[in-house]
């Protein structure tokens, strides 16, 4: 006798069937509700984390541009020093990482 492995196995059709009556039976949820919850979260995230304490600094960095001797990866899109430059193709350069 041949078998067709194209055709669904008995259990999958029937696990399916299940699956989708089921969903099909399963009742959505009422959006006000979630309207309140996602209002209730809001709320929770205002009063802070224990222990932690809100700073109101501003992040000063200093940026350098890059250096002749530098490229960036255009797989990773670090900056690398050119010793660890792996291969060079169609003007993009590749890190000895990515190629790894």
């Amino acid at each position: 006798m041949a078998n067709d492995y194209d055709e669904l196995r008995t259990e999958v059709k029937e696990s399916q069937n299940d699956s989708l009556e089921a969903l099909k039976s399963a009742s959505a949820p009422d959006p006000n509700s979630v309207v309140r919850e996602l209002d209730a979260t809001d709320d929770m995230d205002s009063v802070g984390i224990p222990g932690g304490e809100f700073v109101a600094e501003e992040l000063v960095v200093q940026i350098v541009p890059q250096r002749d001797d530098e490229f960036t990866c255009y797989s990773c899109f670090l900056v690398r020093h050119r010793s660890q430059m792996a291969r060079e193709k169609d003007g993009h350069a590749y890190c000895i990482e990515c190629e790894g």
